[in-house]
């Protein structure tokens, strides 16, 4: 949903400043405050704010430069000094005060009111360091704070943190050398409400998409982390494994085009790792589910449940994988004629969700093993098997290392 301005009263009485604000699709759920980079609330903050609308936050940005210049937006590529000047002049203690101000309206919200009222913090470049202050100083119920610089001069106040606080630090950020990295470490390691990552080989601003220092790994797996944490102090919470189900059921039940698309987020994507087949956004995968997928597997396909691991963001399904080649499967074996052979094969879904909505779909399994059961691989001499590597799944006590040289 489109993201809209507000006004907000400074606590102090000084006057007021604008917020930028993003609703789920739901109309409610936790709060949660975003503290701004260097730049303002610009495009990138905006983003950020819609992002975790996605994931079932009500999200309030306030614009912290307000008090020397309201309103600014500023480029990350072109505008360093002017950032580096606010930067400067920023009064951290009243950047503080707004963060409550910023947290105390967001709980006064219907919005937040009827899912509880818990409101947390996340906050990014000289916004990590507010969250960092924001767990010490103000009743927010989590902290999430990205790069934050100036933390080791503020380590004093680590005996008042309130909440649980997660920390994302980059190895080589120059704002947060060495010394002062460890510094954080050394004071924050080993308390039992505190979470402290360092990403290797990564920069100041790793997070930001587009950036000069953007490092899609760590940032991936600093956002399932910042998630889980939000999660687990105020929700909201999904019933994951019943959500990836229906799509299921949908996929290879019902048959339904437009019932599986509706179970997943605006522009989701889905990658069949061994043979790069899928699609990504709507227009792509719809046209992908129709022609190539949700219709073309064989009438006998059937899954068949090993385990399954749900997350804050995600699930993990490893399955068998089952059907008899009488059609041409697109998506497993492009370009192959039926060839009548059955085929049974482990296979592991990595399913991650945006809320209540299934994002992505990271589909494994051997590849090899498929061709040699429909006969286009002869495994002898090579190091693949066929159909073994799903009897073994099932029954760990079948002879183990039989393609090694004795």
């Amino acid at each position: 949903m489109p993201g809209q301005w507000t006004t907000l009263d400074a606590a102090d009485g000084s006057g007021s400043f604008r917020a930028y604000l993003a609703t789920p699709a739901s109309g409610s759920g936790p709060g949660l405050v975003l503290a701004q980079e260097i730049f303002g609330v610009n495009a990138t903050m905006r983003d950020v704010a819609d992002y975790y609308a996605e994931e079932g936050y009500v999200v309030l940005v306030p614009d912290l430069f307000w008090r020397q210049e309201p309103a600014v937006e500023l480029d990350a590529a072109n505008d360093m000094p002017r950032a580096f000047g606010l930067y400067q002049g920023f009064a951290e203690a009243k950047g503080v005060q707004d963060l409550q101000t910023a947290i105390s309206a967001l709980r006064a919200r219907p919005e937040v009111r009827t899912q509880g009222g818990k409101v947390g913090v996340l906050g990014f470049c000289l916004g990590g360091k507010l969250a960092y202050l924001a767990a010490c100083r103000t009743d927010a119920d989590v902290a999430v704070g990205y790069y934050g610089v100036g933390i080791e001069a503020a380590l004093a106040e680590a005996t008042d943190i309130q909440c649980r606080l997660v920390l994302h630090i980059a190895e080589l950020d120059g704002f947060c050398p060495p010394p002062a990295r460890e510094a954080i470490l050394q004071a924050l390691s080993g308390r039992e409400n505190v979470e402290l990552y360092v990403y290797p080989g990564t920069d100041h601003a790793f997070a930001r998409v587009g950036g000069d220092h953007f490092h899609k790994p760590s940032a991936l797996m600093a956002h399932q982390r910042s998630v889980a944490a939000l999660r687990r102090a105020m929700g909201p919470h999904y019933d994951l494994s019943a959500l990836w189900d229906k799509h299921c059921e949908y996929e290879f039940a019902t048959r339904d085009v437009d019932a599986t698309m509706s179970t997943m987020v605006a522009e989701p994507y889905v990658n069949h790792i061994p043979t790069m087949t899928g699609g990504v956004g709507h227009r792509h995968l719809h046209d992908f589910y129709t022609r190539h997928f949700v219709n073309s597997n064989p009438p006998d396909t059937s899954l068949t449940p090993i385990s399954r691991t749900v997350g804050a963001t995600q699930v993990v399904d490893e399955m068998l994988f089952s059907f008899t080649h009488t059609t041409e499967i697109p998506w497993m074996l492009p370009g192959v004629a039926p060839t009548g052979r059955r085929v049974e094969i482990p296979l592991l879904a990595v399913v991650k969700f945006r809320g209540d909505k299934l994002y992505h779909e990271h589909i494994y399994w051997d590849q090899a093993s498929v061709l040699v059961q429909v006969g286009l691989i002869d495994p002898k001499g090579l190091p693949v098997a066929g159909v073994e590597t799903a009897r073994k799944l099932l029954d760990e006590t079948l002879p183990s290392n039989g393609l090694m040289a004795q």
